[in-house]
């Protein structure tokens, strides 16, 4: 089976490969995620970049702290949605596969690290609505089709 891929591949263009880990975290009684807003006003997944020596759990539990201060636990993987789209902030082409994870319980543990992002709390549906990347959008639709009936 081939991973599901957003956005277009221009050919001609160098992209730079950057492997991120994200996480679909429902409150507890599962009717709305938390996402994050960065500074350019978009939302995404919790989640990043994973960085050199982490496994994807390893840089999942760090970004948590980083975006949410939250600690978590991990429950089903849902597997990789590749993106491909250019970044205007930073003038770069990037091929994106994105690791998504669910989560099964979460403490928020305090301030989050990272003080530049918004975060809040949406109903499935708008959240889907809401986030830029279709990698995202179908990480939620994943966590959906186990969770919601």
């Amino acid at each position: 089976m081939t991973n599901p891929t957003y956005g277009e591949k221009i050919t001609g263009k160098d992209y730079v490969s950057r492997y991120g880990v994200y996480a679909v975290i429902p409150n507890p009684n599962q009717t709305k995620i938390i996402l994050v807003q960065a500074p350019n006003g978009a939302w995404f997944l919790p989640g990043g970049e994973i960085e050199e020596g982490e496994d994807h759990l390893q840089a999942l539990s760090r970004e948590l702290i980083e975006e949410l201060g939250f600690t978590a636990r991990f429950g089903t993987y849902y597997g990789q949605a590749d993106e491909y789209f250019y970044s205007s902030h930073r003038d770069t082409y990037f091929y994106n596969p994105a690791y998504i994870y669910e989560v099964t319980d979460f403490v928020d543990t305090g301030k989050p690290l990272e003080d530049f992002n918004n975060l809040a709390w949406f109903s499935i549906d708008e959240a889907v609505s809401k986030l830029k990347r279709g990698s995202h959008k179908w990480g939620v639709e994943q966590w959906k089709r186990v969770y919601k009936k």
